[in-house]
């Protein structure tokens, strides 16, 4: 498969000017009523067509990256009145000003002598008439995509204080064909729907995709012969190998923040219990030993401890434990079920699905029980998973669809964490159980 790989990333940092004395441009958002800051991208240009082509390409990501927030609002290119090309070498500010615009990013592409490409683009204050980060990555040309990923994140931490999520990937399961008939496959994509592939063949029902911390790696329960297991796929080789070939049925594996266990539900005699599973030396640990129902683990950013879904109070609730299995505690007493919890990477908040008057929510709550608020709501939303910034929540929905709108299809959406901006990724198929990546590491 394509690789990752950045040639001599972060190539060269250009010097930033100094910072204006008024208050400095900075987008915050504390609630659904953010206003989105007008931001000014022209096309990155090159010296020759294909370096404008390709410049044009990168701009389109950013663009789109940007724009997809809901914290900023791209101006329209045709009410641009400085040229690309002059507004590389010095933006005239008034004339950037005179549109609205409040940030602008200008950039400049060329082919170099070993065939690579180097890349520079600034972000600049407006008003301020200054500038406030400048970068310049050398890369191959095949890499522009990621390129175009990394200086959205750049943008966005500036703008934002908060780290990005742009060159990030998730995997998900492509789901077609009737629901007594439905072929699963494992699929990945960038966080934007494009470098779609599929994984897997379809010929084994595959469930729960979950991708390591530490490695280009993803964990997954499949059914081959009938019989649940636990693999690990390597997506630079392609490889897959059983983590663990168990008795009884699997649920729901996930890794460690380390990357070196894999934390499941085993069930065995008719109960289902939390274990934890060393990856090098396969030793095997227990972490509940209860008459009831207990799934769906999840670690805690730090490793300290483990949420998971348990019963054993009479119906579906969020437990919390240390990760040796001491201490367990409940932290929902709401109306309704609770399911699936998921840790937030910045480790102040649990995402969960609940079931509760015929509606299912997609819902966070502070890890000590207090907080908790519905993001989404809908006849069937499930699956939460974080963006490694902890902003954005990936999950699916089941929509009507057929001619006479009775049969139902799974897609995958994104929403910010305060219930702002709900978009569906694009998918070839159906989507579900979606796994947002740690940010790309190579």
């Amino acid at each position: 498969m394509k690789k990752f790989h950045i040639f001599a990333l972060l190539f060269a940092l250009i010097a930033l000017m100094p910072v204006s004395a008024r208050a400095e441009l900075h987008v915050t958002v504390t609630s659904g009523g953010v206003k989105a800051m007008p931001i000014a991208i022209p096309n990155f240009v090159g010296h020759t067509p294909a370096d404008n082509d390709l410049g044009a390409r990168m701009v389109g990501v950013i663009t789109n990256n940007l724009g997809h927030t809901g914290l900023f609002k791209p101006l329209d290119p045709r009410s641009f009145i400085q040229d690309a090309a002059s507004a590389a070498v010095r933006p005239n500010f008034g004339e950037w000003k005179s549109i609205n615009a409040e940030a602008l990013v200008t950039g400049q592409i060329n082919k170099t002598a070993d065939g690579r490409t180097r890349v520079e683009f600034r972000l600049w204050d407006v008003f301020a008439q200054q500038q406030m980060v400048g970068t310049a990555y050398m890369t191959t040309p095949s890499n522009w995509r990621r390129i175009a990923h990394i200086i959205s994140d750049v943008i966005y931490k500036r703008l934002t204080g908060e780290e990005g999520y742009f060159d990030s990937r998730i995997v998900y399961i492509s789901e077609t064909g009737p629901a007594t008939m439905r072929v699963k496959r494992l699929a990945i994509m960038d966080q934007d729907g494009a470098n779609h592939r599929f994984l897997t063949d379809g010929r084994a029902l595959v469930l729960t995709p979950r991708f390591s911390p530490t490695r280009q790696q993803i964990t997954y329960m499949a059914y081959y012969n009938n019989r649940p297991r636990v693999y690990i796929y390597d997506i630079d080789t392609g490889a897959q190998h059983v983590l663990g070939d168990f008795p009884g049925m699997t649920f729901a594996p996930r890794f460690s923040p380390d990357g070196n266990k894999v934390v499941m539900s085993l069930s065995k005699g008719g109960n289902s219990d939390i274990y934890t599973m060393d990856i090098r030396s396969r030793s095997v640990a227990r972490l509940t030993n209860d008459a009831s129902i207990n799934t769906s683990p999840s670690y805690s950013p730090d490793g300290r401890q483990i949420a998971f879904e348990s019963d054993r109070s009479g119906k579906q609730e969020i437990y919390v434990m240390n990760a040796d299995g001491s201490n367990t505690h409940r932290i929902t007493f709401g109306d309704g079920r609770y399911a699936n919890p998921v840790w937030s990477p910045r480790g102040d908040l649990i995402a969960f699905t609940k079931m509760s008057g015929g509606q299912f929510y997609i819902g966070v709550i502070h890890t000590d029980g207090k907080g908790e608020r519905e993001i989404v709501s809908a006849f069937h939303v499930e699956g939460p998973t974080w963006s490694p910034n902890g902003r954005v929540l990936s999950f699916f929905k089941d929509l009507p669809s057929g001619v006479r709108r009775t049969e139902r299809v799974a897609q995958v959406y994104t929403v910010d964490l305060t219930g702002y901006n709900e978009q569906r990724i694009q998918t070839p198929l159906g989507g579900s159980d979606p796994a947002w990546s740690p940010l790309n590491s190579k």
